[in-house]
């Protein structure tokens, strides 16, 4: 079975978690890697190749996903093992498997493309499929129940701050009014929705569908992926074992800005300038291994498209949290 998903910037983040890798075999623990957003499986499998003495624990929430890792992977039998769940259930994930030492975690956050083609999903504006757009479809509210039932001011909110849509006001009050007489049930109806109130760019040439912002809105809200990253990253970072890496691949301001905060501060002095001795606990427990956010060549953005909005970040542990 040939799998067509390329992973995103897959070599960079390989040689980065092989750093983890390497401490962790210095310091004879048994190497682990945990992919927080497994997908179809590219990026662990990457990793499972490239060492192999490393376990592989992939997360996912969606239970398809788990099925095509699961098979994909297969081949490295007991190295590789799946867990349907979502990021922030890590805590327990590791409780159930006696908290072991992390030497590397990795997050490629946003939606898959196994999503994006799956019409059932209701994640693309390009084609006339159910508006759900949940990453794990039997749980939780789909995009239809957000349109039916949040307040034109919470619709504006969540446009504007997930979908950084400077019309967001004009399509929470186009929404809610068609509402009024036609239930929500379709993507194109929401397309069609967005292009009659967005107007066209002026530059021609920079144009995106109008509804793009829109759709990347809902899919955040309905999967609360903002808040996931949030409470599954310090999580992940304390996990590691010193000399662990984390690696962290986001696709729009809203995750990025999140990360850059968490990493600032572990890799930043948290005592005041003028205190004359810095406490163990003030000080630096992080350090950058990639300076600011590393971007994907051209090379790598004509062959994947998905990587042209990619930011990069990644942290090694130095001491102990502070947690």
């Amino acid at each position: 079975m040939t799998y067509p998903h390329i992973p995103v910037l897959l070599d960079v983040c390989v040689d980065l978690l092989g750093r983890g890798v390497e401490e962790a075999r210095a310091r004879d623990i048994a190497p682990v890697i945990i992919d927080f957003t497994l997908g179809m499986g590219g990026h662990s499998e990457g990793i499972l190749r490239a060492y192999d003495d490393v376990h592989v624990i992939g997360i996912d929430r969606d239970p398809a996903a788990i099925d095509i890792a699961t098979t994909r992977l297969d081949p490295f039998g007991s190295r590789f093992e799946a867990v349907c769940t979502s990021d922030d259930d890590i805590a327990q994930v590791l409780d159930q498997r006696g908290n072991p030492p992390i030497s590397g975690v990795l997050f490629d956050l946003g939606v898959s493309s196994l999503q994006l083609d799956d019409d059932a999903r209701g994640f693309s504006y390009s084609r006339d499929t159910p508006l759900d757009m949940r990453m794990n479809p039997t749980e939780g509210i789909s995009a239809a129940h957000v349109l039916a039932t949040y307040s034109e001011e919470d619709l504006a909110r969540i446009i504007s701050t997930y979908g950084e849509e400077r019309y967001a006001r004009k399509i929470a009050r186009a929404i809610v009014a068609d509402r009024e007489h036609t239930p929500w049930t379709t993507t194109q109806q929401l397309a069609d929705l967005i292009g009659r109130v967005v107007p066209d760019p002026k530059n021609q040439r920079k144009r995106s569908h109008p509804a793009k912002r829109t759709f990347q809105a809902l899919r955040i809200e309905v999967n609360d992926e903002l808040g996931n990253i949030t409470r599954a990253l310090p999580v992940a970072l304390s996990a590691l074992h010193l000399g662990g890496v984390a690696v962290v691949e986001s696709y729009q301001s809203g995750e990025d800005t999140i990360v850059k905060r968490i990493f600032r501060q572990g890799t930043t002095v948290q005592a005041p300038p003028d205190l004359p001795v810095v406490p163990d606990h003030l000080k630096p427990w992080l350090e950058e291994i990639v300076r600011g956010a590393y971007k994907a060549p051209q090379e790598e953005i004509d062959q994947n498209p998905r990587a042209a909005s990619v930011r990069l970040r990644a942290v090694r542990k130095i001491g102990v949290d502070p947690a």
